[in-house]
């Protein structure tokens, strides 16, 4: 009798099976989009444009986000707007939900997908391990911000744009910032992302019963410039070898529309998906202590007030 993969390991198979779609309309839908404008957010802004959504980019570089408006208001007949926010910086994160809710009175999608993977152990403004922040704390502090108005706007739904790397783990409660041990890009991408699916599972449960669903998402192994920030040497390994074994990011268009508008995930919420394949997370991230550990630091850490 032959034996499948255990059940750890099933991300191996997942990540190579035939992934579903979707064909439901986004017609009149508003979606905010973070990291909208490269790789996994880009090809999500792409497909929801082409299936009639209306867009918010979130991102860092004006000039880029003025030309992808200029090129997908002329393909499709929707309206895509732009708020330029740096998520290595909270204050830019907070100002730009601000401006999103001051224009908006409906939001039903976000998808965070800005992120960064760093060699090197940098820091922002406020002291805060810089992958840590942009991967995790950004998100968190995004989400829980625009939570209020796509309650009121349900049912609605959240995609976190997550990452088999959460299994390289890498969190400790007591280190986050990484002051007390040797810091490696692989541990500390994991434990951002690791940081964020536990803040997933406490969000879904928070939202019960409100019309909102929160999920997260492996985009596969795609082709984006995550990891661009580091040196030479990287890029180069990253453009010449890497890429060579990793596929066409529109594949993470296609399984973020499904996850988006798939009607048979109304009331799906609180999963992990490898593409569109729900699949169980590393045991480590189902760690219900340090859920809500992780949820406490992230709104002292965020400066977020139980009202927020």
């Amino acid at each position: 009798m032959k034996r499948g993969l255990p059940e750890q390991l099933m991300f191996i198979r997942n990540g190579k099976a035939i992934q579903k779609k979707s064909n439901e309309s986004m017609s009149g839908k508003l979606a905010v989009i973070s990291g909208s404008t490269s790789g996994v957010g880009y090809e999500a802004l792409k497909k929801l444009a082409q299936g009639g959504a209306n867009i918010v980019m979130v991102c860092r570089n004006e000039e880029k986000a003025k030309n992808i408006k200029t090129e997908i208001e002329t393909q499709y007949n929707v309206s895509v707007d732009y708020f330029i926010a740096d998520f290595s910086d909270l204050t830019q994160v907070r100002l730009a939900a601000k401006g999103i809710l001051d224009k908006y009175k409906k939001i039903d999608v976000l998808i965070n997908s800005a992120g960064i993977h760093s060699t090197k152990k940098m820091y922002n403004k406020d002291g805060y391990e810089l992958v840590f922040c942009v991967n995790h704390l950004s998100s968190f502090l995004f989400t829980k911000l625009l939570l209020k108005r796509m309650i009121e706007s349900s049912p609605s739904r959240i995609i976190q744009v997550n990452s088999e790397g959460h299994r390289f783990n890498g969190l400790r409660i007591n280190d986050l910032n990484w002051r007390k041990r040797i810091y490696t890009g692989l541990r500390s991408y994991g434990a951002s992302k690791t940081a964020q699916l536990y803040t997933v599972w406490e969000l879904a449960k928070e939202l019960e019963n409100t019309g909102v669903t929160i999920n997260a998402m492996h985009p596969g192994g795609v082709k984006t410039n995550i990891g661009s920030n580091n040196g030479k040497l990287y890029r180069w390994f990253l453009h010449h070898v890497t890429w060579h074994f990793l596929k066409n990011p529109e594949i993470s268009g296609d399984a973020l529309y499904y996850l988006a508008s798939a009607k048979e995930l109304e009331n799906v919420s609180g999963k992990f998906f490898n593409l569109t394949i729900e699949e169980k997370p590393a045991k480590h991230a189902l760690n219900t202590k340090k859920q809500k550990q992780i949820w406490d630091l992230s709104m002292e850490m965020t400066g977020l007030t139980k009202k927020e």
